[in-house]
């Protein structure tokens, strides 16, 4: 049986480390705000995604700044790979130099993205609990036992007229052994706190939303392709969100920079997977990146203006300067090589003296012989 620690913390009454760790205080948050007076389930994750980002921004404010600098250090990159063109050992040697001179860590926007998946991935499973209905489960014989057994004790149900969807209980047994091999019939109430217990199950249907209910995929503000996958509208915006804030902190093209291309690639590609994604995980998710991406894309603006974002298909609004405009930071090194090149100015002569020249001019070379003159100071 899978190791149970923790019961009776607060009330929670199953607790299974290690990733119970990590995601039992983001459902409990996101139960919380549910359970708020005039609080609906999107209402919830809204403010669930505030909290999270203001709690990550420090992380965030990090990354900008850093991706700030790299945009004012591009004209000294730049000079670089032009002067070691076709070299390209020497390139990365020099731009890693360049990068510890100025206190930039390229590496510097890794963290906050390695804290993005795990936080959606238990937002997806916490709208799949919070909803209380498993979809496509089939009872088989491996899981026959330990399912009837659910059932007997009134954990899990099945849907009328369905196949293969189950309503889980909101309240009920905890510690059953069967939740090992089946814990996704789980009871709500397992993992809550005293505080935020349930009374009922969650309504995930947004009704401002035209009855959206965001533990499905979206089926309300979409419009069917092929195959059975559908445009989603929200899936859209967050792919428009994505495109903004990727191109606003992306380097400018460049065809000395042989990653220039791949750059390019990924500033389309993040909203075309955005676009996928919203046809294939529940709405809420869809909803809770809207709301990220949004907010991040406020924060860069506020530290780093609009960056890289224009010119936008070759529209440069009046409104904001174009990247040329934005001054390169100093170099604090001088290269050798580089020394060696730059030209002397040259220093400022002075007015030619009238005895200047005097005593230099050159002795006719086809003077006869012995018709040289003594030459001599005047007595």
């Amino acid at each position: 049986m899978t190791l149970i620690i923790g019961a009776g913390f607060l009330g929670i009454e199953h607790f299974t480390p290690p990733w119970d760790v990590f995601f039992l205080p983001l459902f409990n948050l996101l139960v919380a705000l549910f359970q708020i007076p005039f609080f609906d389930f999107a209402l919830a994750i809204i403010v669930f995604t505030i909290i999270i980002r203001t709690i990550l921004a420090p992380l965030f404010v990090r990354q900008i700044r850093s991706q700030k600098e790299m945009q004012r250090m591009q004209p000294l990159i730049r000079e670089v790979q032009r002067k070691h063109k076709g070299n390209r050992q020497k390139v990365s040697e020099e731009t890693m130099a360049l990068y510890k001179e100025h206190g930039v860590n390229p590496a510097a926007g890794c963290l906050p993205v390695v804290l993005q998946l795990p936080i959606l991935f238990a937002l997806y499973q916490a709208l799949i609990r919070a909803s209380g209905v498993i979809q496509g489960f089939n009872v088989d014989d491996g899981n026959r036992a330990s399912f009837e057994a659910l059932q007997s004790a009134n954990v899990v149900e099945k849907v009328a007229g369905t196949a293969d969807h189950y309503r889980v209980a909101f309240d009920g047994a905890c510690n059953l052994p069967e939740y090992s091999q089946l814990p996704q019939f789980l009871p709500l109430n397992c993992q809550l706190i005293d505080p935020v217990k349930l009374n009922d199950h969650v309504n995930t249907s947004v009704g401002w939303l035209l009855g959206l209910d965001l533990a499905q995929i979206d089926t309300v503000f979409a419009l069917p392709l092929f195959g059975g996958f559908a445009l989603s509208l929200l899936a859209v915006i967050a792919a428009i969100l994505q495109f903004v804030q990727v191109k606003m902190t992306s380097p400018r093209p460049n065809g000395d920079d042989p990653t220039s291309s791949m750059t390019s690639t990924m500033i389309y590609t993040f909203p075309l997977l955005t676009i996928i994604w919203g046809g294939i995980f529940p709405s809420g998710l869809i909803l809770y990146w809207i709301v990220y991406t949004a907010y991040l894309v406020v924060q860069q603006f506020l530290i780093m203006g609009w960056g890289n974002l224009f010119p936008l298909f070759g529209w440069q609004p009046s409104w904001a300067p174009s990247p040329e405009a934005i001054s390169a930071p100093r170099p604090k090194r001088i290269e050798s090589d580089a020394a060696a090149t730059e030209a002397v100015p040259p220093t400022p002569s002075r007015a030619p003296s009238p005895n200047a020249n005097r005593g230099t001019k050159p002795r006719p070379a086809n003077r006869a012989k012995g018709s040289a003159k003594r030459r001599g100071r005047k007595r």
